[in-house]
């Protein structure tokens, strides 16, 4: 498995050498085409999502799907957690994975209350470039752009509050 996992480039899989780990500087929410052309992960009103635009922010990176239901049961985590540290350098980007039409997405942001922002992985680039496999999956980036956590599964109040209380940059 892991010969295959390396002729494919990894691409979608998961091999424990190359997959993204604490330590490491979170990539760019960016791609390359097949033709060469560059890609940009962009949120539900078109708009860039960059990291390099969050730099002095603890980030709380997201892979979520909305017909999810571990995804739909952390929801009022990622709004609690979102209103309660945005004032103190949280930047939650919620990134949604593997949906039909943006306009699903932006119907349960509506519906919900989510007031960060979200982004639509519809071609799955930066999601094979995180090597998700499980959702949600959550990718804490510290203020300088390195991963300090990376957990799967959904988060509580409580292990949310944890994770983000452990990196949060001081007050002042």
């Amino acid at each position: 498995l892991v010969e295959a996992v390396r002729k494919c480039g990894g691409r979608g899989l998961v091999d424990d050498a190359h997959h993204l780990q604490p330590g490491d500087l979170a990539p760019e929410l960016e791609w390359t085409n097949t033709d060469g052309t560059p890609g940009q992960l962009l949120d539900l009103d078109g708009n860039p999502v960059r990291l390099e635009d969050l730099r002095g922010k603890l980030v709380w990176l997201n892979f979520w799907a909305t017909w999810c239901p571990p995804c739909q049961a952390e929801t009022p985590v990622l709004r609690e957690m979102d209103e309660r540290y945005r004032d103190q350098g949280l930047a939650i980007v919620g990134v949604a994975v593997q949906e039909t039409t943006v306009d699903n997405v932006r119907e349960y942001a509506d519906r919900y209350g989510l007031g960060y922002p979200i982004a639509f992985d519809a071609s799955a680039d930066i999601f094979d470039l995180y090597r998700v496999y499980a959702l949600p999956t959550q990718f804490f980036i510290d203020p300088s752009g390195v991963i300090r956590d990376v957990a799967q599964g959904p988060l509580t109040s409580e292990s949310a509050s944890g994770y983000i209380e452990r990196i949060l940059p001081p007050a002042g």
